[in-house]
């Protein structure tokens, strides 16, 4: 561990413990006890700021090693992990009434999610731990993470995933040459299955809402985009949530960025969950404890934020109690229309997952949670490649179908001439 590391505290009863002594969960609150690395921003300072990271060559999420829970030297996975662009969309500014939107492409990962930060932050911890294996469970965007990282060092993994994951999803994990369990059950079932294995073998176990480094690896999605926008904190920043590692990431990024005095006050952030899938949402409307209500049954066609029992709801909840944000829930079917509408409207090809944030976008501008003068960032969390099925659904469904012709000039001008998207 290194030394910019000062310790872990668990965020239901603040109990603190030495980085080198603290396991995966605080023991007083067994699983449920997720713990928070905490930083001596004073030494990061030092080491690294606004400036220097004008000057750092390394376009990697490593460019924030110093604010990483790892050594100088450790080694890092060879596969470029980090650097996603983020794009300015005016037309879609324009067709919400609102004075800019930024879209932040996670689908440029090598395993085409976000995903990938937490798998490469788990490779480093499990090779500092000297772990032979590395499990996590997933509806399947987690597990291609691990699975892509692990192979591309020759690291033995073993997946969990339910077995009504994405068929692309599922060859990934295949083509990797990975140990694939799949799990006749929901997400909570191959979780539950995979903890198990993983106290019961002694695999490192890289679940997020349980080791409490993933959060710092996606975290760096949050570091960048506040770089890539030049420190000038947007107003808003959407991002979809299953178990609400990625969306507790987000909110890391700020805090650190707010301690290190790189910015002097957070944007609101929004969880957007599917109606089918919306245990916080249920939760922030009804100011219910996280820790003790009970779980629901998810399902959505975004497999990617389906999600009975969110994992790492303490900090997913607290990501916007703290920022004055709020959580929204939105249909299936306004999360399939987001998909061509994101696609068309900034050239990001999202997932459902990824797509159902801008579809929460469209929702807070409907109530008047975003106004006109409000700079926004959509979190595009993975590629459509990712379910082509869903993708299929969604251009039918806003009225796109190919031309089919035959292979002469005047047949295409006929199919032309009763084309109205021409």
């Amino acid at each position: 561990m290194t030394d910019q590391v000062t310790g872990l505290v668990c965020v239901i009863c603040g109990t603190a413990y030495p980085a080198e002594e603290a396991g995966y969960v605080c023991p007083d609150h067994d699983n449920e006890g997720i713990l928070d690395v905490r930083y001596d921003y004073d030494l990061v300072a030092s080491r690294i700021s606004k400036e220097s990271l004008r000057d750092e060559r390394d376009t990697t999420m490593w460019r924030y090693r110093p604010l990483l829970p790892m050594a100088p030297d450790a080694a890092v996975p060879p596969l470029t992990v980090g650097g996603t662009p983020t794009y300015d969309a005016p037309r879609l500014a324009r067709t919400l009434g609102i004075a800019r939107v930024w879209v932040k492409d996670e689908g440029r990962q090598p395993t085409a999610s976000l995903k990938d930060r937490a798998s490469a932050m788990a490779i480093v911890k499990a090779s500092e731990a000297g772990a032979e294996v590395v499990t996590t469970a997933s509806t399947g965007n987690a597990a291609a993470a691990l699975s892509g990282l692990s192979a591309s060092i020759g690291q033995k993994n073993v997946i969990f995933v339910p077995e009504t994951a994405p068929q692309a999803k599922i060859a990934q994990l295949l083509a990797y040459g990975s140990t694939v369990a799949l799990v006749k059950g929901t997400y909570g079932d191959a979780f539950d299955l995979c903890m198990e294995a993983a106290a019961e073998f002694g695999w490192y176990n890289r679940n997020t809402g349980f080791n409490p480094y993933m959060t710092e690896g996606k975290k760096t999605a949050g570091l960048e985009i506040l770089e890539q926008l030049d420190w000038n904190v947007p107003d808003a920043i959407f991002v979809s949530v299953g178990d609400g590692s990625i969306i507790g990431g987000v909110h890391k990024a700020m805090k650190d960025a707010l301690a290190l005095g790189w910015i002097d006050h957070s944007p609101r952030i929004y969880g957007i969950q599917s109606a089918g899938s919306d245990y916080l949402v249920q939760a922030f409307e009804s100011g219910e404890d996280v820790l003790t209500k009970a779980p629901i049954s998810a399902d959505t066609i975004a497999d990617s934020i389906s999600a009975d029992l969110p994992r790492d709801r303490i900090k997913a909840m607290a990501a916007v109690i703290e920022t004055d944000g709020a959580y929204l829930r939105v249909s299936d079917e306004a999360i399939l229309a987001a998909v061509p509408t994101l696609a068309r409207g900034s050239g990001v090809f999202a997932e459902p997952a990824g797509a159902a944030a801008y579809a929460g976008l469209v929702a807070a501008v409907d109530r008047g949670l975003i106004g006109p003068t409000d700079v926004v960032v959509v979190l595009s969390t993975g590629s459509g490649l990712k379910d082509i099925a869903s993708a299929m659904k969604a251009v039918t469904a806003a009225g796109t179908e190919p031309m089919v012709v035959e292979p002469t000039l005047e047949a295409l001008k006929k199919a032309m001439e009763t084309n109205t998207r021409y």
